[in-house]
């Protein structure tokens, strides 16, 4: 599928059109591609700045330009002037107007900007070069528009950062500026109400309040989890470890560094290598994983494999390091070292239905546990593509297949595979209406034949490729920790709470049952603590309320002698009395539950 702007030439052949609004994910996408460019418009006419590149941004919030200004340093004190440029395009009604151009014309539009410049030179040779003219901006881009500029109603900065050309920390050093647009005003104010509301529940904040982690500038991007934090850490590890057990995974370790051999056999040393730690050991030069596929093939291919073995699912949850820039690391969501729930499973081409199928029930289960709703797209085979046409068709056949008998709603998108497979886009949304791409389902040829693995098939004298499938669930560990606690607001559930109870005394006459108590909590497998602090009791109960502990049990002489605890639930004023055999079978159920 090709989109189009609606203004631009005539359809010259037989088509299937469709119309796409703000409401559609093309029509978004286009809105806020033409907001980049009237951005574009004002930081060029304000700053004089060399624009780079201005794309909507991928995770489908707004857009953003990169541009070169030199000794110039932009702050939001820079954004009123900015947003009154972009408003004053927006107000003169320009028409986006697309123009084909020789390469030639092309280099001489833009011999002052050496950044467009370097785009043009690395274009195919027969690549049709287009630009669109949207007032005084002329800018190299392939479309679509939106008709005229009159169609952004509201429009605002978001927020200034440092970037890189081409995202390399060797070339020269851009910045960029984020923005967000609508067809309306009230819409604006509806986001940027619900970012004031996200601020408040900030991961970064949160994880310092509750002493979850922290971030040291002797080892950027590469978290501390306190001790409260493992505990959740642990917890959601442990949760996807029973899982698998039922579900039919094996998980396995694997090393942390490998010799470049392997990554030179994976591709990943031609197409990744930028993106890892790579260092010299006797001579030899050695990486630190990315990612535990190329691994997993090793684990496959040491010893003869058979059919009756598929489907073989191995799970990993090793250690990953991704050189990422220093300027991009932000908190637990952007960070250097980390762990996944990966695990690849390696199959017959006759089983890929199924496999998938499984895989999509158990994201489906486990995002409804954490409260998550989230949509699915098939991506299929790109323009540039590895392997055979009639693989690929068989594929994206028993995905769609797949997907079908899950049952649940979703959308084709076309042409965006990865080029050794196609893939289904999971896309999460929280309690605060944001988009995650969290889980991943990817098909792969290329790796198995990378490897030159094999399996035995019925006939033992005929070997056959397997089917690699990578998958994750919760995607980055510590990246779905930032998410949960913002999604929960810093309110974790009981099951998965690093402060499950706390017992309050009345007075020092209660202390010995209280402790008494807390062990029985305890030995019962639960995150208890106790305050035996000479507080008032409304203090104790105070500051166990702001700590985020699910249920606070206050012990007074009476229920010393009663044998029970006056129980009141975190966000609740009411209070219930329970012996603790009803206490612990209560919480046996929460967790159970996974309340």
């Amino acid at each position: 599928m090709e989109c189009f702007g609606i203004c631009r030439d005539p359809l010259e052949g037989d088509c299937e059109l469709k119309l796409f609004t703000f409401e559609d994910d093309e029509g978004r996408d286009t809105f806020w591609h033409s907001s980049a460019h009237i951005l574009g418009q004002s930081l060029e006419m304000e700053y004089g700045c060399k624009l780079c590149i201005g794309p909507c941004t991928t995770r489908g919030e707004g857009f953003y330009y990169d541009a070169f200004y030199g000794e110039l340093s932009l702050n939001e004190d820079h954004f009123k002037q900015i947003e009154a440029g972009a408003m004053k395009a927006v107000a003169e009604k320009q028409p986006f107007e697309r123009i084909e151009v020789s390469r030639q014309q092309a280099l001489d539009m833009f011999s002052d900007n050496r950044f467009k410049a370097k785009i043009i030179k690395d274009l195919p040779e027969d690549k049709t070069i287009t630009v669109y003219r949207c007032g005084p901006l002329v800018d190299l881009c392939r479309g679509p528009h939106i008709p005229n500029t009159y169609f952004v109603k509201a429009f605002c900065c978001l927020k200034a950062s440092s970037a890189y050309w081409r995202g390399d920390r060797n070339r020269e050093s851009l910045q960029r500026v984020y923005g967000i647009s609508y067809p309306d005003s009230k819409r604006l104010k509806e986001y940027l109400k619900q970012l004031e509301e996200a601020k408040k529940y900030d991961h970064r904040l949160l994880g310092a309040k509750q002493e979850l982690f922290f971030c040291h500038p002797l080892s950027p991007g590469s978290c501390f989890f306190l001790p409260h934090g493992t505990r959740i850490y642990n917890k959601l590890m442990d949760f996807i470890r029973g899982e698998y057990r039922d579900r039919g995974y094996q998980e396995v370790l694997s090393p942390n560094m490998y010799n470049m051999q392997l990554w030179e056999t994976s591709g990943h040393a031609a197409n990744y290598k930028e993106n890892m730690f790579v260092f010299e050991i006797e001579k030899q030069e050695f990486g630190l994983k990315p990612m535990n596929c190329p691994g997993h093939c090793l684990m496959f291919e040491h010893r003869v494999r058979s059919y009756r073995e598929l489907p073989l699912r191995l799970a990993d949850f090793g250690v990953l390091h991704r050189n990422e820039a220093s300027g991009a690391l932000t908190g637990l969501t952007r960070v250097r070292r980390f762990q996944q729930d990966d695990a690849h499973i390696f199959c017959r081409e006759s089983q890929v239905k199924d496999e998938v199928r499984g895989v999509l029930e158990f994201i489906n289960y486990v995002y409804d546990i954490f409260g998550f709703t989230f949509e699915l797209k098939l991506s299929t085979r790109p323009e540039k593509y590895l392997g055979d046409l009639e693989t690929w068709e068989r594929a994206e056949a028993a995905l769609t297949e797949a997907l079908n008998e899950f049952g649940k709603p979703w959308q084709i998108n076309e042409a965006d595979g990865a080029f050794y497979g196609p893939k289904i886009d999971i896309s999460v949304s929280d309690a605060l209406k944001r988009k995650f791409q969290c889980a991943t389902l990817q098909l792969d040829f290329q790796l198995p034949s990378r490897f030159n693995l094999t399996y035995s098939a019925e006939d033992e004298a005929k070997r056959e490729r397997p089917v690699m499938i990578h998958r994750a669930v919760l995607g980055s560990v510590e990246r779905m920790f930032a998410i949960l606690l913002e999604h929960y607001k810093g309110k974790w559930p009981f099951w998965l709470s690093p402060r499950q109870a706390i017992v309050c005394t009345v007075s020092e006459k209660s202390e010995p049952y209280a402790l008494n108590v807390r062990d029985q909590i305890h030995q019962g497998g639960y995150y208890v603590d106790v305050d035996t602090s000479d507080r008032t009791i409304n203090k104790k109960v105070r500051e166990a309320q702001l700590a985020q502990y699910n249920y606070i049990l206050v012990v007074g002489e009476k229920d010393a002698e009663n044998r029970v605890v006056t129980v009141r639930i975190r966000d609740r004023q009411d209070l219930s009395v329970m012996t603790m055999e009803d206490l612990l079978k209560h919480f046996k159920e929460e967790v159970e539950a996974f309340h």
